[in-house]
């Protein structure tokens, strides 16, 4: 499967944005997809994940109550609500896909060209 994540920018703290992941080929439906990022000198972490289904999702501490990871099996697109952006969350955002249908924040094996989102003070 190929991804491209789209939808960064530049927003104030406090404000919203959503990312979305288009995924190309026909196994997206049937694998887990997760977020991540990396900021400027730092190593990539884990963000969200999300199962084939869409009904089991979690959470990395930092995003948790603020973020929402969903998905659209009829369009082969993943999104990423995100909301009361701090300027910590200012990295590059990255969709990734699994190789099996169950949720988690390890073991990824196709990923897209990230997005940056600059969350100004």
């Amino acid at each position: 499967v190929q991804l491209q994540a789209s939808g960064g920018g530049l927003v104030q703290a406090g404000g919203s944005l959503r990312l979305s992941c288009a995924a190309s080929g026909r196994t997206f439906s049937s694998r887990a997809m997760g977020w991540f990022r990396q900021a400027p000198g730092k190593e990539r972490e884990f963000v969200a994940t999300i199962n084939w289904s869409g009904l089991s999702t979690d959470y990395a501490d930092s995003v948790k109550g603020r973020f929402t990871i969903s998905r659209d099996n009829a369009k082969n697109t993943l999104y990423l609500q995100m909301d009361s952006l701090k300027p910590e969350d200012t990295a590059v955002y990255y969709c990734a896909a699994k190789g099996t249908a169950v949720s988690g924040r390890y073991n990824y094996d196709s990923w897209g060209r990230g997005t940056l989102v600059t969350v100004s003070s």
